[in-house]
């Protein structure tokens, strides 16, 4: 699934393009989960539990793509065997 790109930088004229934008995404998805076989009240049920999640996630930590990865750490040496592991 593709999502348009902003056209300004005004915050409320932004945030009305995001709102059609995802209008039109969840009603492709919800449409996509009615023929699957999930009912519509049910599935934007989920939706809005979906994003309430991913919003408090957000809100703990906005961009953990920042944190380092496990194989950016550096290895340390095992006690008694001078051998490095990851």
């Amino acid at each position: 699934m593709t999502f348009p790109p902003p056209k300004t930088e005004s915050p409320a004229k932004r945030f009305e393009e995001a709102t059609v934008a995802a209008r039109d995404a969840l009603e492709r998805l919800i449409a996509a989960a009615n023929e699957a076989g999930w009912g519509t009240e049910e599935i934007t049920a989920a939706l809005l539990k979906a994003a309430q999640f991913l919003s408090d996630a957000n809100k703990r930590e906005p961009d953990p793509a920042d944190d380092p990865s496990i194989s950016d750490a550096p290895a340390r040496e095992q006690i008694g065997h001078g051998e490095l592991y990851d």
